[in-house]
């Protein structure tokens, strides 16, 4: 097995580097093709393929993932990703609920066959078969033969499957509560994350993303979720949205609205990662949100790959940034890994058992 990062932080024995935020961004071809015949079926153009018609042999996988995320791993000193399915992939907007559940069902097994060809370095996240005005409830049998069948510690929770017309009723709402039931249960952390925009003015990974992340942190700030789950824990990615960056409006109109400081309303459920990609925005994240609410993470392969011309890395090695900030060494521990393991309760077990 592949000795971890050790950190030579004072006090620190040693930290893993968990990336809680990866996708399958690089999964092989036969994938997309098998979506686009699926696809094509549902508009009436083609025969529906059947799960039997995708033939991805393991060493395809291992090519996709030695060749991309687990080399940029290597590279920049990341130990263990969670990886979930391509995130602009879910696409819930498109066919039906049979579509949608045939697709994640497919994907969260890619995804799976990753974390037993590389277990100490991926662990599976789940995406769900949402679908436009379908009820949550019909998520529940893959959210549980992922937990049960492949060890996924968490999923990723979509809060507008429509793609971008928004809509689903707000998180807050009782139309989502059998799914927080059941993730309480499971003790299973959601990331709040949506998938392709299918209108022209919002860009997917841009605004459409990042939009998302702030309305879904003001939907949880204007409801009283956490009184019914007190025990919910949800991650709001890409380093919040906007929620960081405007604190001071959010406390605002969380004064105006009667609810509580938002570290007593919010805090003790909500958790941010470091999906941001300059130091400037990091050192901002890690200034404003309390240090035990940051998960690492870098969403690397995914919506920025480029090189920034600055300081000649890329955007997305988030790692750098965390390096360059102020954190003691307790408190990088933490964002590294402490506090990961404590969302990731299932993650904390599997880790024990693999003596990590």
């Amino acid at each position: 097995m592949r000795q971890c990062h050790y950190s030579n932080y004072k006090g620190i024995g040693m930290s893993l580097i968990i990336d809680c935020h990866g996708h399958y961004t690089t999964a092989p071809q036969a994938l997309e093709d098998w979506r686009n015949k699926q696809i094509a079926a549902f508009d009436g153009k083609g025969p529906k393929p059947s799960a039997s018609d995708l033939a991805i042999s393991d060493d395809e996988i291992r090519e996709s993932i030695e060749n991309n995320q687990l080399r940029l791993m290597n590279e920049r000193g990341i130990d263990l990703t969670l990886f979930s399915p391509r995130a602009s992939f879910m696409a819930h907007h498109i066919g039906d609920f049979e579509v949608s559940a045939a697709w994640t069902a497919i994907c969260n097994e890619m995804c799976y066959r990753v974390s037993q060809l590389f277990p100490d370095r991926f662990v599976p996240v789940a995406m769900l078969p949402q679908s436009p005005g379908v009820a949550i409830e019909t998520c529940i049998p893959e959210l549980e033969r992922c937990v049960n069948e492949f060890g996924n510690v968490g999923v990723n929770l979509n809060p507008d499957p429509s793609g971008g017309h928004w809509t689903s009723p707000p998180l807050t709402d009782r139309y989502w509560y059998p799914l927080y039931e059941k993730l309480v249960e499971y003790d299973l952390p959601a990331m709040v994350h949506v998938s392709t925009s299918c209108k022209e003015c919002f860009h997917t990974t841009g605004d459409h993303y990042l939009n998302a992340d702030t309305t879904a942190f003001m939907q949880l700030l204007k409801g009283d979720l956490f009184k019914d789950f007190p025990e919910l824990r949800l991650i709001v990615p890409h380093g919040g949205g906007a929620a960081p960056y405007h604190w001071g409006r959010f406390r605002g109109l969380a004064m105006m609205l009667k609810k509580p400081e938002l570290e007593q309303h919010l805090l003790n459920n909500i958790f941010f990662d470091t999906c941001v990609y300059h130091q400037p925005g990091i050192d901002l994240l890690l200034d404003v949100i309390p240090h035990d609410n940051v998960l690492f993470a870098s969403e690397m392969i995914g919506a920025v790959r480029t090189i920034d011309p600055t300081t000649g890395f890329y955007f997305d090695d988030t790692k750098r940034y965390i390096e360059a900030s102020a954190l003691s060494a307790q408190q990088r521990h933490n964002v590294y890994e402490g506090n990961a393991r404590r969302v990731f309760p299932r993650l904390d077990q599997q880790l024990k058992q693999q003596g990590r």
